[in-house]
């Protein structure tokens, strides 16, 4: 089967029944849900971007195992050039949902690309284990499926670890083993894009304890699987809203959910990690999950940042207080965190690093300044959107407004000073709004901050990876010019 089009990947879900619960209530038909609809939707539109001409050669590769077109972030890298394939389909999706997809399907497809190459690391369990991966791999790719993942442990008792929480299995692990699988229990979060993926792979991001030799789990499930059921968050729209007044709410919003597993069966050729401590904490550094996942949420944060960004510069266009010193002072900073961002993606290209199998992955560190930054930056973007929007946020109109007897002012009192009709300048603001106000934009500001985990670990982990042999050589010479001023004083005398 070569890749999917939209069509296709909705009729998939429509086959499906997976148990979903928004509002209290259980989902009967995810592909009609108000509040999931616009995100399929979005994911079934970047499907058909496989389809057209204009995209299908940056966005496809040729499988090597049945020579049909699959997805190219499922493409291994020969070398810099097929890195930057790679990063043209990111790039093609992030724009074509403007980097508010956090979890676009090609996210999963890289993190899966990077499981196959670490396929050794599984093999520490087993030589099954590896096998399974590398299948599961070959699988998603040919069938072109869209998943999501449940990584963290849901927030109980922080303290803790898994094996010490007040009942057994809060957290997701394995209470028995059958001749057809592992029966697993318990609670994952944050699924985002779950009612509407075709399967859910877990794996433990977060490092175990030593007792938590149950929780230590990586396996893959159709999200329709017995004994599934998601609860979904408090949608943000629920349909009904003006496309008008929220452009990005609309049509983007990513329903997130919490997976919670009831004794389900994972088949034994599922199964990644099982009961083994060591592996499941081995698995996000030794496979070098995070120079492939950075690669790509490089690549989209970029998108996101450029939107913002741009949005920052019309909105101070738009009243003209671009004229001001401290206003260009705050968008020159603004512009410098894109070209930084940008920077780091070429620079991780350029300078890639082979990997045990051949091929080459994206250069860590330059990726590791976008990891650790961008949840900085990003808030202090929307910050200067709101400092430059000002009251002026708060006080446009809606899209209902323009059809009402008070046109006539609507027209008047809210033009801007660019030359921009009023009505281009009141949607200009409410996108604006969308990203920087609404509870929409505050989802996605909460994404960024935290989408790789705690900034302030990240941020001090760099103490522990960076390879500073340069820095400190650069030490050494400097402390060796006081002994060869000594030496050439000694020699004079």
């Amino acid at each position: 089967m070569s890749v999917r089009t939209g069509k296709e990947y909705i009729d998939g879900l429509k086959k499906r029944s997976p148990e979903v619960w928004i509002g209290g209530e259980r989902v009967a038909d995810v592909t009609s849900h108000p509040a999931l609809r616009p995100a399929m939707e979005q994911i079934a539109h970047l499907f058909d971007m496989q389809h057209d001409p204009a995209y299908a050669e940056a966005l496809t590769y040729q499988s090597p195992t049945t020579g049909d077109r699959v997805g190219a972030s499922f493409m291994p890298a020969a070398d810099r050039a097929g890195l930057e394939k790679r990063s043209e389909c990111y790039r093609l999706w992030a724009e074509a949902t403007f980097g508010m997809m956090g979890r676009s399907p090609d996210f999963m497809n890289i993190v899966l690309l990077s499981f196959a190459e670490g396929r050794d690391v599984f093999a520490r369990g087993g030589e099954r284990f590896a096998e399974n991966m590398v299948g599961y791999y070959e699988y998603v790719r040919e069938n072109d499926l869209f998943l999501t993942h449940a990584l963290v442990q849901p927030p109980t008792d922080r303290s803790k670890a898994s094996a010490d929480q007040a009942e057994e299995f809060l957290h997701v692990g394995a209470v028995r083993e059958t001749s057809g699988g592992i029966i697993v229990r318990g609670a994952r979060m944050l699924a985002t894009l779950g009612p509407v993926a075709d399967e859910v792979l877990v794996y433990n991001l977060p490092l175990l304890q030593p007792q938590d030799t149950k929780h230590a789990l990586a396996f893959s499930l159709p999200i329709d699987v017995p004994g599934l059921r998601q609860i979904c968050r408090e949608p943000f729209d629920s349909g009904g809203r003006s496309a008008f007044d929220h452009p990005l709410g609309v049509n983007f919003e990513e329903p997130d959910s919490m997976m919670i597993f009831d004794d389900v069966l994972v088949p034994w050729d599922r199964v990644y990690v099982h009961d083994d401590v060591a592996i499941s904490n081995a698995v996000f550094p030794d496979t070098n999950l995070r120079n492939y996942t950075a690669h790509q949420t490089a690549v989209r944060g970029l998108v996101k940042l450029q939107l913002a960004v741009g949005v920052a510069l019309a909105i101070s266009r738009a009243s003209k207080t671009d004229q001001f010193l401290h206003v260009r002072h705050m968008l020159g900073e603004c512009l410098n965190y894109v070209e930084i961002v940008r920077s780091c993606i070429l620079c991780s290209e350029m300078e890639c690093e082979p990997t045990p199998v051949g091929t080459v992955r994206p250069k860590y560190e330059p990726l590791q300044v976008v990891r650790t930054n961008l949840p900085q930056w990003y808030p202090r973007v929307i910050e200067v959107i709101q400092t430059i929007g000002a009251g002026g946020l708060l006080a446009m109109p809606s899209a209902a407004d323009f059809s009402s007897a008070i046109a006539g002012d609507i027209e008047k009192y809210y033009q801007g000073a660019d030359g921009r009709p009023t009505a281009e300048r009141i949607k200009l603001y409410r996108l604006a709004w969308d990203l920087c106000g609404d509870a929409f934009g505050m989802r996605q500001l909460q994404y960024e901050r935290y989408y790789a985990g705690d900034p302030y670990r990240s941020m001090a982990s760099n103490y522990f990876t960076y390879d500073s042999r340069t820095c400190d050589d650069l030490v050494e010479r400097a402390l060796n010019l006081a002994d060869r001023v000594e030496s050439d004083r000694d020699a004079v005398e």
